[in-house]
């Protein structure tokens, strides 16, 4: 059974198409990807494709019901690009996600209107949106420093428009990662209460549920944005993980979050694939950074409250 997608706001924000994960080589990433998820490729998996808009490599991957396009700048690098230039900044780094719009033309009127600034592919302003132009990027200033792409086609060949779909996630929960579905991406933020204006008001973004995260020493807002969630958080003390990250990057992705049906599966499959975790409280992995190519990831069996795409809902 192909996935029924959800949509948010006016212009009909949905599928999620991808999460873009940075690095100097796509096939060290894929091998990653490939040994320790299972992942499922897609597209150009065995030979990356290029883009010369963006002067880029990358690889589409399935982990679960997530793509994550693994990504890499052409060498030598070019800084006048997006591409280029974000790699010159954060290296190997979570990089962005991006999103199906109904209405993309809509969205870029809205946004524009709010005084977001909204760039080309390649880099450049847009003032209006054309029709040749089929996905643009919202400035990360204007976007509490999440990268993403908006686009208003489908991604090709993806898995979750196909019939076989269901059967792929039946097989991720049978793998030693127990993989049930992505959870949300972690956006760190200095400023929590300016984050959510931006994304309820401006995205039109769902709110779900907020608090206080002891354990991840931060405060956080979770809120549906198209068909995945995305939280929020602020750290309450700089000397933790997310805090020194929002102290050294700013309003940035800060990590991947899944929920998983067994957890001590998880560790021990993640730790037999040389993946170091611990365990902030009973029913949460965290990975170190230095074994998943500087992306942070965690695995929980947790629900959360409201949530839209919970089995339970």
């Amino acid at each position: 059974m192909k996935r029924q997608y959800k949509t948010t706001g006016d212009f009909g924000i949905g599928n999620m198409i991808h999460v873009i994960h940075m690095s100097d080589d796509v096939n060290k990433l894929n091998e990653f990807y490939h040994r320790v998820f299972g992942a499922y490729g897609f597209m150009t998996v065995d030979v990356p494709s290029y883009l010369p808009p963006e002067d880029r490599w990358a690889s589409l991957l399935m982990v679960g019901d997530v793509c994550i396009e693994t990504m890499a700048p052409n060498f030598p690098v070019d800084v006048n690009k997006p591409v280029g230039k974000f790699y010159s900044k954060f290296g190997q780094h979570l990089h962005s996600v991006g999103y199906k719009v109904e209405d993309l033309s809509g969205l870029a009127d809205r946004l524009l209107e709010k005084g977001v600034y909204i760039g080309k592919p390649g880099g450049g302003k847009i003032d209006k949106l054309d029709d040749e132009t089929v996905y643009f990027y919202p400035s990360p200033r204007d976007t509490a420093g999440l990268m993403v792409e908006l686009c208003k086609t489908d991604m090709p060949n993806d898995p979750k428009d196909h019939d076989e779909y269901t059967e792929l996630m039946r097989l991720y929960a049978q793998h030693p990662m127990t993989i049930d579905r992505f959870s949300y991406v972690t956006l760190g933020v200095k400023d929590l209460d300016s984050a959510v204006a931006t994304y309820v008001d401006i995205m039109q973004a769902v709110p779900i549920q907020d608090g206080i995260d002891d354990d991840m020493q931060c405060k956080y807002m979770t809120v549906q944005l198209g068909d995945c969630l995305l939280q929020l958080t602020q750290p309450l003390e700089m000397d933790s993980d997310l805090g020194r990250h929002v102290e050294k990057w700013g309003n940035c992705i800060y990590s991947l979050r899944w929920k998983v049906l067994d957890l001590d599966s998880a560790e021990s499959w993640l730790n037999k694939q040389g993946v170091r975790t611990t365990r902030p409280r009973a029913n949460l992995i965290a990975c170190n950074v230095e074994d998943t190519l500087n992306a942070p990831m965690f695995f929980t069996n947790e629900e959360i409250p409201g949530d839209p795409f919970s089995k339970n809902a």
